[in-house]
């Protein structure tokens, strides 16, 4: 086969479909469309809702504020997602495999843009894991020193940060002349967290529904402690910075919504896919978007959007109206939000590499499946173990960004493959079509490349270094390796 041959050479949909009938690499299909919704829930409220909204109302150095206009953000977010989110349902109901997006680029595009996006997607669920762990220790230390206890401040920080301090290098313990400091509670948590899926799918959706059930009743409590504290003069004005601080806060706020796609990873564990995916998908995001633009509008209500620029926001604008009481009740819903979002994205990601490997793009041992728990523990267990090693040495300046960027990419492959295969294979059978075809996918491409035209230029240029990285990496292997390729 010659090179360009191969590059574009697509997997069939019926290849896809035989994959997950090998009993040796058969996932156990125990979800139902609550469960569904459920995940989709629990990675999507998080971090997002309980940090980025803050700096997406107020600003920063890199861009203009939204302002009360962060309504208006979280509704041109949800139309983009939601534009994808249909493409995501017709693919997931059409193609029920663990490996979402990326096998459905191997399906309509072909090799080369399935192991861009499989290699993209490690931005979405790996580098935004790494960043939702760092905050979660944030929230977890705040917590802890509400309650009169301390983590050495060397076993609570980022490398980075405690090698520029004196202070904290004094206190740390060395081995030699090298200091042990790290941020410990994100890479136990992870780690826990990893230890929790290798269980099982089912365990892990019986405890993601359970934190869901809390988060709901914490942003709930929210609302009704504030809602009779909101002052309307702080709704003016109400686009400050006109639409370019819409625009710029609905680039940052996107990270609130990412998640939905994640319960796509999980098809081939659903026991009616072509029904229960579409509704676990659309649902969810529904929910969430409603959720969002009652929690955006009381907290712009009650303080003014200038002061939001924290890593709390929804505790400070209680502690604002002195409700101290309720502020940490919402701390504590805070950090079991981000574990709930640690969760569906550390099960995401290995379903990922377990399909990257089946198709032989990665070595084989990330396609191997616990004997008992019938769970991709291998690639579960690296993934669990990497995420955590950088939760406990990284920063998470800009990382945000970087996975805005890696997913709206996604998205955009994932609507572009709706327009390639109704054309190439019109008559196949689609339990789920996208309405409006093919304005929806289009809209879901140009809507994506608008929100990423938000993002700092900063951005680009990491997430263009990152592709380039992993086009090297598929020369050196998947391009060999390809089962494709040992097929022809």
């Amino acid at each position: 086969m010659n090179l360009p041959t191969q590059l574009f050479k697509r997997k069939s949909i019926s290849a896809c479909i035989s994959d997950i009938e090998n009993p040796a690499t058969r996932l156990k299909k125990v979800l139902g469309p609550w469960q569904i919704i459920a995940l989709g829930i629990g990675a999507i409220i998080g971090a997002g809702i309980f940090a980025s909204i803050g700096t997406a109302a107020a600003g920063d150095a890199l861009r203009p504020g939204a302002g009360p206009g962060i309504i208006l953000s979280f509704l041109l977010t949800a139309a983009a997602c939601g534009f994808a989110a249909l493409c995501y349902a017709e693919f997931a109901a059409l193609v029920p495999i663990s490996g979402s997006a990326y096998t459905y680029a191997y399906a309509t595009m072909g090799e080369l843009v399935a192991w861009i996006i499989g290699w993209d997607l490690i931005i979405e669920y790996g580098v935004g894991n790494v960043a939702v762990a760092i905050s979660w220790a944030g929230y977890f230390n705040q917590l802890l020193a509400g309650l009169g206890l301390q983590i050495p401040v060397y076993l609570a920080t980022d490398l980075r940060t405690a090698l520029a301090s004196p202070e904290i290098l004094a206190q740390a313990p060395h081995i030699g002349s090298i200091p042990i400091v790290c941020n410990l509670p994100a890479a136990l948590i992870v780690l826990l967290l990893t230890w929790i899926l290798v269980t099982g799918i089912k365990e892990s959706a019986r405890f993601n529904v359970l934190m869901v059930l809390i988060k709901l009743f914490t942003l709930g409590l929210f609302v009704f402690a504030g809602f009779f504290y909101i002052r309307p003069e702080n709704w003016h004005p109400f686009m400050p910075n006109g639409w370019a601080g819409v625009q710029a806060g609905a680039a940052v706020i996107f990270f609130a919504y990412i998640g939905f796609d994640a319960v796509s990873t999980v098809a081939e564990e659903c026991r009616n896919p072509a029904k229960d995916m579409p509704i676990g998908i659309i649902g969810s995001l529904v929910i969430c978007t409603v959720i969002y633009v009652v929690v955006a509008a009381v907290l712009t209500g009650i303080l003014p959007f200038s002061q939001l620029n924290v890593p709390d926001p929804l505790s400070l604008a209680l502690h604002s109206i002195g409700r101290d009481r309720f502020a940490g009740l919402v701390a504590v819903g805070a950090i079991i939000s981000m574990t709930a979002v640690l969760l569906v994205f550390q099960l995401g990601q290995p379903r990922i590499f377990f399909s990257m490997a089946r198709d032989g793009l990665l070595p084989p041992w990330f396609a191997k499946v616990h004997p008992k728990h019938r769970t991709p523990h291998v690639a579960t267990i690296l993934t669990g173990l990497v995420v955590a090693m950088f939760a406990a040495f990284a920063r998470i300046d800009e990382m945000v960004d970087l996975t805005n960027i890696g997913t709206l990419f996604a998205f955009i492959l994932v609507c572009g493959g709706i327009l390639v295969l109704r054309i190439r294979e019109p008559h196949l059978h689609r339990p789920f079509r996208v309405p409006l075809f093919p304005w929806v996918p289009i809209l879901g491409i140009f809507s994506c490349l608008y929100l990423m035209t938000g993002l700092p230029q900063i951005t680009w240029v990491r997430f263009g270094i990152w592709l380039l990285v992993g086009l090297v990496f598929y020369a050196a292997y998947g391009l060999k390796k390809s089962r494709l390729t040992s097929k022809t």
